[in-house]
C-alpha cells in the first residue's frame, strides 16, 4: 500500500469545509472535471452519511465508493475501489481520509490517500502514484479556493 499525505490551512469554518467535502451533488461548484475526474453519479443518499454509496466513472475505470467513516464536522473516510478499464488490469484499492482540525483562524485539513496497486499495474506503479498525487493536490487546492472565496 502506498500513502499520499497532503495538508492545507484553509481560512474558513470547519462546518463550511466539511459541508463542501460531503456535498457530492455540489462538487461541480468547486471541483472542475479533469483527465481522471469526470464527476460523481448514482449517489445512494442525500445528504450523505455513513454507508452512502456512489459511482465515479472515469477514463481509467469506475470507482464504486462507500462512506466508511463519518464524524461531522471533523472526519470523513471514503473507500472507493476502482475497477480498471480494461478489466484485466485489476482493481486499485483506494481509501481517502480527510481530517479537519479547527485552529483559531483557520482549519488544518489533512488528506490521506491510500492506494493498493494490483499486480498487472506494478510496472507502471510510479506513474499511477504520481497521477493520484497530482489529482489529490488539485482537489485540496480547489477545496481551499472554494472555501476561502465564500464569504
Amino acid at each position: 500500500m502506498t500513502q499520499i499525505r497532503q495538508e492545507a490551512e484553509i481560512e474558513a469554518t470547519v462546518e463550511k469545509i466539511f459541508a463542501a467535502i460531503v456535498d457530492f451533488r455540489g462538487y461541480g461548484r468547486w471541483l472542475a472535471t479533469s483527465n481522471v475526474f469526470e464527476g460523481i453519479t448514482d449517489i445512494s443518499s442525500d445528504p450523505i452519511a455513513l454507508g452512502t454509496t456512489w459511482s465515479e466513472p472515469g477514463p481509467n475505470g469506475v470507482r464504486r465508493g462507500t462512506v466508511t467513516e463519518f464524524e461531522p464536522p471533523t472526519r470523513v473516510t471514503f473507500r472507493q475501489p476502482m475497477t480498471m478499464s480494461p478489466r484485466f488490469l485489476g482493481v486499485i484499492d483506494i481509501t481517502v481520509s480527510l481530517t479537519l482540525t479547527p485552529r483559531p483562524s483557520s482549519v488544518h485539513v489533512r488528506r490521506v490517500v491510500t492506494i493498493g496497486i494490483p499486480w498487472p499495474l506494478k510496472l507502471v506503479q510510479p506513474f499511477v502514484v504520481r497521477q493520484f498525487r497530482v489529482e489529490s493536490g488539485r482537489t485540496l487546492l480547489a477545496l481551499k479556493r472554494f472555501a476561502e472565496s465564500q464569504g
